[in-house]
Parts: structure tokens; C-alpha cells; sequence
């Protein structure tokens, strides 16, 4: 796929990624030299589970998503189970802290890398020293957004690349000063990267080229950079969570009135 100077493309299929596997080295094979420097490898975090052994036995899918949660943020039940939106260890917010069943061998699901952000340094790192080009590498997965219908690719892992691009104190094209943009070119290059990756295609990594500009040194801030800090999170819980939290504190906050007047 290729639109306004930016190309996109797959490397192709890996065959079934094992714990232990090299995807540094797996990638690099894959290519056959054809990356060039500035090039954005996307990998999809399957296959960085697989690798890192990040899987446990699907009875115990419940019970790992449970594990996985630092913060129920909204639940709902359907007819056959319940849905939980949860943050999870990495951070993220989404539906069952990120546990899935797709494009997993048969009696396990895969969890989310422990670091993300580590996953895309290691791979990030074996690249360029195999290559000897200045890439940069993003770990991605998908997920549902607030307000919206469908899925996409998000970024949960990046190295190597500026995950944010800061436009705050340009002009946009009327002259204008622009005051809050600041564009989250990560998850836009994660959502460009999945058109040509797919989900049924097994072709887990691809490649964004004609983003240069935004390749740089390994220390640059990772995609934990994204995550929005709970202060600042105006929609932090669901709707009947945020009420029996409300309720919570207004009932507290009754009872130690009522019993303070009552010692008065």
C-alpha cells in the first residue's frame, strides 16, 4: 500500500512462533534486505508473546485476566458472560486486560509482553545491529475504542522513533497558531500497519517506510508515553462504576458527619 509518499508492506509469513525464538533475527531473515534506513517495522504482539512465552492454559482465561488487572474500569454482562474493560499491568486499558484467544495454538491464550516497551528495544536493537540501518520498531495489538465501533491497532510497544509528534507552536495552513496538537503517530502508524498485516492473513510484521523523520536514538521514549495519567483522565471509570464510587464516598462521607454530630 503506498499513499502520498508513505509505503507500507509485509514481510511475509513466520511460520509458528516458539518460546525462545529470535524475532530480531526472524525479522531480519525475513526482510532479505529489503529495509532501508528510516523504516518502522510494526510487529504484531502475538508473536512477541509466543516468543517470550507469555501463554497460559485457556481454562484459566478468567482467572488470568483477573491476575493481568490493576483497575476494573467498567463491566457489563451479555448473555453468556461479562465483558470487563480493565487497566492492566502494562497500563493499557482494554477489554480483558489485553488476554486473547486469536491466532493462539489450541488449549492456550496468549497475555500481553511484560514490557512492551523492552519487546521493542530488544528487537529494535537486533536490527540495527544485523542491518546496520537506523530503524525503528513498534509492538502492536488491537483494541476498541470509547465512542467508537470497531478495532484498530494501537501502538503498546515502540523503540527507536518518536511516538509523538509535537506540533504545538506551528502555524496550521491559515496561520493559525496550533495550541494542542500534538499527534499520536505511533497509533497511526500501528492502525497503517495492520491494513496490509490483517488478523487472518499470517503476516505479523510489517513495514511503514517515508516516516524517517521520526527515527532517532533507542533512548526516545517508548509507547507507555501514550497512556493518559489517571489525573488527568476525565472518563477514568465506566458509568455505574463512577456512581457506586460516587455513592461510596457520599455514603462515607454521610456516616462521618452523622457520627461526629453524635459525639458533639
Amino acid at each position: 500500500m503506498e499513499l502520498f509518499g508513505l509505503k507500507v508492506f509485509t514481510l511475509g509469513g513466520f511460520g509458528e512462533i516458539e518460546a525462545g525464538d529470535d524475532l530480531g533475527g526472524l525479522i531480519a531473515e525475513a526482510a532479505q534486505s529489503r529495509l532501508l534506513d528510516g523504516d518502522i517495522v510494526a510487529v504484531t504482539s502475538k508473536i512477541v508473546s509466543k516468543a517470550e512465552g507469555r501463554v497460559v492454559a485457556a481454562v484459566d482465561r478468567e482467572q488470568a485476566i483477573t491476575d493481568e488487572t490493576v483497575r476494573v474500569v467498567a463491566s457489563r454482562a451479555y448473555p453468556g458472560g461479562v465483558t470487563r474493560i480493565v487497566e492492566n499491568r502494562q497500563g493499557l486499558v482494554m477489554a480483558a486486560a489485553g488476554v486473547d484467544t486469536s491466532n493462539a495454538p489450541d488449549g492456550v491464550v496468549l497475555l500481553l509482553p511484560v514490557d512492551p516497551d523492552s519487546s521493542a528495544r530488544i528487537i529494535c536493537t537486533a536490527l540495527r545491529e544485523r542491518t546496520g540501518l537506523r530503524l525503528g520498531v513498534l509492538v502492536t495489538d488491537t483494541a476498541g475504542r470509547p465512542w467508537r465501533e470497531g478495532q484498530t491497532d494501537l501502538a503498546i510497544g515502540a523503540a527507536g522513533f518518536a511516538v509523538l509528534d509535537d506540533l504545538r507552536g506551528t502555524a496550521d495552513t491559515s496561520g493559525r497558531r496550533l495550541d494542542v496538537t500534538v499527534a499520536a503517530v505511533a497509533d497511526e502508524i500501528a492502525a497503517a500497519a495492520d491494513l496490509v498485516k490483517g488478523k487472518t492473513s499470517g503476516n505479523p510484521v510489517a513495514v511503514v517506510r517515508g516516516l524517517g523523520r521520526l527515527v532517532g536514538d533507542l533512548a526516545l521514549p517508548g509507547a507507555r508515553a501514550l497512556q493518559r495519567p489517571s489525573d488527568s483522565d476525565m472518563f477514568r471509570l465506566g458509568t455505574a462504576e463512577a456512581g457506586a464510587e460516587g455513592y461510596a464516598e457520599g455514603y462515607a462521607e454521610g456516616y462521618a458527619a452523622g457520627f461526629a454530630a453524635g459525639r458533639a
